[in-house]
């Protein structure tokens, strides 16, 4: 089967050299029995190629099942994986077959992977090397004959550092990994995905096709789509829908796209190690927003000293070249010229009401605080806050998992 073939028969629309990349590498596995990990951004459609290869493989008349880990609360997950015994927990009537159990002799999906519980990894470790599990609250070992297939969004290096998930488990499902490249990176799909959006909603809704103007269409490809595919396909719906005129502007499409933010994703993906130096982009952004204000404060205390001391010939010559120590040691860029002892600072006069010295208030000046840690307890109170308690909301406002929200609510003491 050729790789045009797979894209009619799964619905993959794109020509991306990446794209084809991906699904030739997941043809190619599907004949194996080897563990496969699809890495990609949220929205990008990972979901596809574990039905690629399944149904591409030896086990295809087996069943197929998708389990996404990230939205099963971490006090039944086992169960739901493995399975139960009657009475082995408050609540378990009746004895249950888990997904590894139901799908003997076919194919098993575990979408964020990357969320797994460590007891459960230790399960799965289990399962990945042998073949046997263990249902809850039973001691009897059963044996079952899937294939696992994983995704995640997530950069598993930062999270083995992190002790979040175990390594020899990530280089068992790690045996070929395939990387579904974000939308931004496949800018020659973008209108081609649009028109085929536009062309499924127009039919579904029984209206005109809608059409882009060239500017628009240049918004559309320089847009960094934060949201993927996913987004790119909510957007499309919402102008077949909401817009009168069919033929789209680009100050029309603007109004419907958010403003795209420095990160695409909560966790930055990566291709390769990371040392110790890198930073991923939002540790970078609050570095450079850090460099930043201390860069202001540095450059007021240089206009006050000029400002009070300025027409000192004595303080210009001990000072000359002050603002390019300041270039040199910050790498700011230079925007005060060195101070040339042959130029007169003008101090202008200014009439200034007298304040009697009883009326001035003493104040304090806060630092802000720059902790990331801060900051993202400060982000999901805010959401809590704003959807009024009801974590479902609150974690898809802050594009996380519910239990990641319960896990981090917490790690950080938050009622909500």
């Amino acid at each position: 089967m050729t790789i045009h073939d797979i894209k009619a028969r799964f619905g993959i629309i794109g020509n991306s050299p990446l794209l084809e990349h991906a699904i030739n590498v997941a043809k190619q596995v599907a004949a194996t029995e080897i563990s496969v990990l699809i890495f990609g951004e949220s929205g990008v459609g990972k979901e596809v190629f574990p039905q690629i290869i399944h149904q591409l493989s030896p086990r295809k008349h087996g069943p197929f099942i998708a389990v996404n880990c990230g939205a099963i609360p971490e006090g039944t997950i086992d169960s739901e994986l493995f399975g139960h015994e009657k009475g082995s927990f408050t609540g378990a009537h009746e004895a249950r077959k888990g997904y590894f159990e139901v799908a003997n002799g076919g194919t098993i999906f575990l979408d964020e992977v990357g969320e797994l519980p460590l007891n459960t990894q230790v399960r799965l470790l289990r399962v990945l090397e042998t073949g046997e599990f263990i249902k809850v609250g039973s001691s009897k070992v059963q044996k079952t004959n899937v294939r696992i297939v994983g995704a995640t969004n997530v950069d598993m290096l930062m999270a083995i550092e992190q002790g979040r998930f175990r390594e020899d488990l990530y280089y068992r499902l790690n045996t070929v990994p395939i990387r579904i490249p974000p939308l931004r990176d496949r800018q020659e799909d973008i209108h081609l995905l649009f028109r085929k959006f536009a062309s499924d909603f127009a039919e579904k809704y029984r209206v005109p096709s809608i059409s882009l103007a060239p500017d628009a269409v240049h918004i559309l490809l320089e847009y960094r789509w934060p949201g993927n595919i996913r987004q790119l396909k909510n957007i499309t719906e919402q102008l077949s829908i909401l817009e009168k005129k069919r033929d789209i502007n680009g100050d029309t499409l603007l109004q419907y796209l958010p403003p795209a933010p420095l990160t695409t994703s909560p966790i930055l993906l990566k291709d390769g190690s990371r040392t110790s130096q890198e930073f991923t982009e939002r540790e970078l952004l609050y570095k450079v927003l850090f460099e930043m204000k201390k860069d202001m404060n540095d450059m007021k205390l240089l206009i006050n000293e000029i400002m009070q001391h300025g027409t000192d010939p004595a303080w210009r010559e001990r000072h000359a070249g002050l603002a390019q120590t300041l270039h040199t040691e910050t790498g700011t860029p230079q925007f005060i010229p060195t101070l040339d002892p042959s130029i007169t600072i003008h101090t202008p006069t200014l009439t200034v009401p007298a304040i009697p010295v009883s009326n001035v208030q003493p104040h304090t000046e806060v630092e802000e605080s720059l902790s990331l840690e801060d900051k993202e307890k400060e982000f999901i109170q805010k959401a809590l806050d704003k959807h009024k308690g009801k974590r479902k909301l609150a974690a898809r406002e802050l594009g996380i998992s519910e239990r990641t929200l319960y896990r981090k609510m917490n790690e950080y003491g938050i009622r909500s």
